[in-house]
């Protein structure tokens, strides 16, 4: 076993590490050739100084600029809230074009994964039909649909809560005693049925509706999904033509079958219903036939997202993800880094490794959107670490974005795209949304990721409607108190016992397997459908 380090500096240029352990008062360490006494008690994941910095002295971490000493700091000591504050460089442009060496990816080259093979040229890792209102008033009857969708196709099991309960309940009457769980097989094997609801398209602006009118085309185009069923009320703000124009804009020669039912145009619920009830039982049953087969790895669409981020996040679980979206970018898939309240800092960074000049401006622009409608609204992306990020060493929003953009590994950036927007085109991609884990999770799967990969360092529990969710922990402390939320522990490269390459190599091992059907996530296992539309105003 490796010994376990005390410090790390995660670039060359740093003036601060990172306490991989707990850090005593007077414990003096020795670093990269120098003798460092430790000022005060230091908690793991927290950064201390290499240097001394006076009021104004620029705080480097991960090469760039994360913030400004407020306050006087000695060497060795602690950096916090109270003596630093957030900064980063301005840029205004373009500045060079970054090269890459693109890994060997010989030993992947060949292998496949096992999916649904869609007529566009998609492949699903999932086969879900999808039911969906266009306005909230349709909430109520996407409930009773999921009732007796579950009820009769899924045939659900009781959980582990409602046998409890009934065991309590039987021995208070004097019953027999706990009853076991119902094993009766699901009517169809090959497909899933799922439910998305929301509180939008009425009631706020009209782009708003054409915003969520996009998100919701771009689940239906979503590889996962075989095909969809749509409530519309009728006379609400997001009319089915927009809907439509919406659906066609994304792929105008799809032949996925999309059920849509106007509930005005009918008359009675149980008119509609009845109608939904008979027409989804046999769209599902042709959606049933469809089987996996074998497809390359460059059919992965992977969404790149992190939340609950701790101070290892950025040096174990981020760099990993990093590793494996260059592989995925050599052998021809797609990538997708967003949350771009969390890129603030790096921007330098990411326009020039865009391709085309135009993507570079469009990423600016982009930011510089988003950063004045938060400041108009009164707040700032200075805002943006949570009480959890700034307990567990995430003090500045530009030292939290320097960590999260390891998920974006080295590779070049093929497009830039804003959000609702679908992504066809496959590299490395950047798309606009908040930091917000639903949110954001939500627009990468509505931008056709086919899977997403969500590094925690704090734990969170967020899942996907259509898309697997892997969850994946930057500290094994973590993979051990919430191992019903974990999928992946890198922990290890804190430790020292594995390498940033070899974590890479089993989360790709790990994706193959649930790309699959052979793994369900944790996620998945605890039925977490999220869905959160973003309205466009401030959400971090």
């Amino acid at each position: 076993m490796a010994t376990q380090k005390k410090l790390i500096k995660v670039h060359p240029t740093d003036n601060v590490a990172v306490a991989l352990v707990d850090l005593t008062a007077g414990e003096v360490i020795d670093f990269e050739g120098q003798s460092i006494t430790v000022e005060s008690d230091v908690k793991m994941k927290h950064k201390i100084a290499m240097v001394p910095f006076n009021v104004g002295d620029r705080i480097i971490m991960y090469g760039v600029l994360v913030g400004k000493a407020s306050a006087r700091i000695e060497k060795g000591g602690l950096l916090s809230t109270a003596n630093v504050k957030h900064e980063s460089d301005k840029v205004t442009g373009k500045t060079e074009t970054i090269g890459w060496n693109a890994p060997n990816v010989d030993k992947w080259k060949d292998r496949t994964w096992q999916g649904y093979h869609r007529e566009d040229g998609q492949v699903g890792t999932e086969n879900v039909w999808l039911f969906f209102p266009l306005v909230f008033c349709e909430n109520r009857n996407i409930e009773i649909l999921k009732d007796i969708f579950e009820k009769e196709l899924m045939k659900p099991k009781e959980n582990d809560y409602q046998l409890l309960l009934r065991s309590l309940v039987k021995s208070e009457t004097g019953g027999a005693g706990n009853q076991e769980a119902s094993n009766d097989a699901n009517l169809f094997n090959n497909i899933e049925v799922k439910f998305i609801t929301h509180q939008g398209g009425c009631g706020g602006i009209r782009q708003d509706s054409h915003s969520l009118a996009k998100l919701l085309a771009g689940y239906v185009n979503n590889p996962n999904v075989a095909g969809a069923t749509v409530l519309s009320l009728g006379c609400q703000n997001l009319q089915i033509s927009i809907f439509k124009e919406a659906l066609d804009a994304i792929n105008p020669n799809s032949k996925k079958p999309v059920l849509i039912y106007d509930q005005q145009s009918i008359g009675t619920i149980e008119t509609m219903l009845s109608s939904v009830v008979k027409d989804t039982f046999e769209a599902i049953k042709k959606a049933n036939e469809i089987k996996r087969e074998p497809a390359p790895l460059s059919k992965l669409r992977i969404g790149l997202e992190c939340g609950g981020s701790d101070g290892f996040s950025g040096i174990s679980a981020n760099p990993t993800l990093g590793v494996l979206s260059d592989h995925l970018v050599a052998l021809g898939g797609t990538t997708i880094l967003s949350e771009f309240p969390e890129l603030c800092g790096v921007e330098q960074e990411l326009v020039n490794r865009c391709i085309d000049d135009k993507d570079g401006k469009r990423f600016l622009d982009l930011m510089k959107w988003y950063e004045k409608t938060v400041v108009d609204a009164g707040s700032g992306f200075d805002m943006n670490p949570s009480p959890g990020n700034i307990k567990d060493g995430l003090i500045t929003d530009a030292m939290k974005s320097a960590g999260a953009a390891k998920k974006g590994g080295t590779s070049p950036i093929t497009g830039v795209y804003d959000y609702g927007e679908y992504i066809n085109e496959p590299g490395f991609t950047l798309l606009c949304t908040p930091g917000n884990d639903v949110e954001c999770t939500t627009a990468m799967v509505g931008s056709g990721a086919n899977m997403v990969l969500f590094t925690t360092g704090l734990g969170t529990p967020t899942g996907n409607p259509i898309a697997p969710v892997v969850k994946i922990s930057s500290n094994t402390q973590l993979a051990n108190k919430m191992s019903d939320i974990i999928d992946i522990d890198t922990g290890g490269i804190i430790t020292g016992e594995k390498s940033i390459d070899e974590m890479a190599d089993e989360m790709l091992e790990f994706i193959i397997d649930v790309a699959s059907g052979n793994i369900k996530t944790k996620a998945a296992i605890l039925n977490q459908n999220d869905f959160i539309p973003w309205k466009r105003g401030v959400s971090l």
